[in-house]
């Protein structure tokens, strides 16, 4: 063995030993996730016999117009006093769910949204309040998976943390585009095709939701859940709704058309 060998072979023995006494752990380096757009949700708490309750619906078509679906994500609960449940004569789009919604929160009057669960805000002044959420990021990522075995869907939701570590809820919501069904119209009229969108028909996972707690860089991923069913609703323009939330507000929610 020559000298130039012997000298390269002693460094490689060095720098070999210098790496064995350094923990797995420590040879890691953490890299936080990449931050992620928050999302706004608005919950719209309406009426078939408010007749102000259109000017909301079109104050949400503007404002998704100019910030996107996916951005501004809106639910609209009928319930309250304004709300209107079916009869055999008349299609309601009341449920019992809305009402529990409306009543915990203690509206006293028709339209009224809330932003983020920020607490409720007349329509005029939603814009302003989507704008200071949307210049947030979130918290905590969300990704729908959808399953379909013969006429069932099933849906899972995974949830990663992106920023701190997060406890709250996680909700799953069924919402439907394009109901036909009676409103209350601003000048007094009531007009028998008024086409209603994003519906709120069903909360998939209970009331409020279920217990969630994610730390940063993890994945937590829900129960697989089976999709509620109608007659009466069409599977084409059926959405998934899922947030995360606690005290604080909405952290993140995210929309899948199924």
């Amino acid at each position: 063995m020559n000298i130039k060998t012997y000298i390269l072979f002693a460094f490689t023995a060095l720098a070999f030993m210098a790496c064995s006494h350094i923990d797995e752990d420590e040879r890691l380096i953490y890299v936080k996730p990449a931050a992620v757009q928050r999302s706004v949700l608005l919950e719209d708490f309406t009426g078939q016999r408010c007749i102000n309750c259109p000017k909301a619906s079109d104050e949400i078509k503007l404002l998704q117009e100019q910030y996107g679906e996916d951005n501004v994500i809106a639910v609209s609960v009928h319930s309250g006093p304004l709300g209107f449940h079916s009869t055999p004569q008349l299609v309601g789009l009341s449920t019992d769910t809305g009402d529990e919604y409306f009543n915990h929160w203690q509206f006293d009057y028709q339209p009224v949204g809330m932003i983020n669960r920020k607490g409720g805000c007349e329509y005029t002044t939603w814009n302003t309040h989507i704008r200071e959420e949307l210049e947030k990021t979130a918290p905590v990522n969300i990704n729908l998976v959808v399953t379909t075995e013969g006429s069932q869907k099933s849906v899972q939701a995974n949830v990663t943390g992106v920023d701190g570590n997060i406890t709250g809820k996680l909700q799953l919501w069924l919402t439907e585009d394009n109901v036909t069904a009676f409103q209350m119209m601003p000048d007094g009229t009531r007009d028998m095709n008024y086409l209603h969108q994003h519906v709120l028909r069903a909360a998939i996972n209970g009331t409020w939701g279920e217990d969630i707690s994610i730390k940063e860089g993890e994945t937590s991923i829900s129960q697989i859940y089976s999709l509620p069913t109608s007659s009466e609703w069409k599977a084409e323009d059926l959405s998934v709704i899922a947030f995360v939330y606690n005290e604080q507000g909405v952290h993140q929610v995210v929309r899948l058309k199924l």
